[in-house]
């Protein structure tokens, strides 16, 4: 069935092929204009759609960067329900400047988080007060010409084949991969042998000058979130876990959960999803439909943000049975490091 759907959706993948590599010519060519900055501009991207983990990326930047510089973080704001320029605040709601910004506010009230659909636009308000803005998520927006690009690249797409969108996952072409600074093999396996690496840079094959670095996804123990000050509880075998989700790849936290706990339940929602009061009160009784004396709700850090707007109907749940699960970056051998290294660098040879 999927390859019928593939033979069915491959004219309209050419059609879209064509029309990305025209654009790409004429922002290559200078027809098109792309806006460059005389100040750092650090861009997150992707070539495919979701999940090759940019907001972990984003956040391992933030801790990286945060105390050397006057950072802002600038996001479309996927989801919300406003247009133009906004600045995020931890009262703010998803629905009004998306949720993974609202994320990195909460978690970095420190920092400037905002929200633009025009890129450009969005650097142009934030240069002013900041020495620094780094964008998630913005590698296609050619308009913006970057002074450092990291692109994120999933260790398990490197081995399947790279069909354009509607056919497959790239919303851009493969090669598009030469105009980045450097490239993040991401979500690669806990154990990743030498020759596993091999393989990867092979069918990644970078050109000679771009650093490629290996990561894999890190996760800490849950922690009630509607309790003040609560301290994160290990998963335990006694545990049943009913685990709500609404990003776009579920499966790599799937496999950290699974064997950790006694029973564990998927609700699974499209990425960026807007919880409705109906998909609360399924959550609810599919939680009450579960006969145990240990079980708990467990959502992710982005999910949290769009759930806890609905949190009045979770009064009749003792406070820690809602749970969340941080998701974070981390890489291997001196990776860290490396990249750190290299974003200082640039970000001092940068500054006016």
């Amino acid at each position: 069935m999927l390859r019928f759907l593939r033979f069915i959706l491959w004219p309209f993948s050419i059609i879209y092929g064509f029309i990305i590599c025209f654009r790409n010519f004429l922002y290559d060519r200078g027809i098109f204009k792309s806006t460059k900055f005389s100040f750092p501009v650090i861009v997150i991207g992707n070539l495919a759609i979701g999940g090759t983990g940019k907001s972990p990326m984003t956040e391992l930047l933030i801790r990286m960067l945060k105390d050397s510089y006057k950072l802002a973080i600038l996001s479309r704001g996927y989801g919300r329900k406003t247009s133009g320029f906004l600045y995020v605040s931890p009262s703010d709601s998803s629905r009004k400047v998306g949720d993974e910004p609202l994320q990195f506010k909460n978690k970095f009230p420190e920092v400037t988080v905002a929200v633009c659909e025009d890129r450009v636009l969005g650097v142009e308000k934030l240069q002013k007060e900041h020495q620094l803005v780094i964008l998630d998520d913005a590698y296609q927006h050619r308009a913006l010409k970057p002074g450092f690009s990291i692109l994120l690249v999933e260790y398990k797409s490197l081995f399947q084949p790279k069909f354009l969108l509607p056919t497959g996952n790239f919303r851009d072409g493969f090669s598009q991969k030469k105009r980045a600074d450097t490239i993040v093999i991401s979500k690669c396996p806990m154990s990743l042998s030498e020759d596993e690496k091999t393989r990867a840079l092979s069918r990644l094959d970078a050109i000679s000058d771009q650093p490629v670095f290996f990561s894999f996804v890190t996760y800490d123990h849950p922690q009630p979130v509607f309790m003040a000050d609560a301290a994160e509880m290990p998963i335990t075998t006694e545990d049943d876990i009913l685990l709500v989700t609404g990003i776009a790849n579920p499966e790599p936290l799937l496999q950290h959960l699974q064997g950790k706990c006694r029973s564990l339940k998927l609700l699974q929602y499209p990425d960026h999803h807007p919880f409705s009061e109906k998909d609360i009160r399924t959550i609810l009784k599919e939680y009450e439909s579960i006969a145990s004396q240990q079980k708990y709700i467990l959502t992710t850090e982005k999910d949290y943000q769009r759930f806890k707007e609905f949190s009045k109907h979770f009064m009749d749940i003792p406070a820690r049975e809602i749970r969340v699960i941080r998701i974070e970056t981390d890489f291997y051998d001196n990776g860290k490091e490396a990249l750190s290294s290299l974003l200082h660098q640039y970000c001092e040879e940068n500054l006016s």
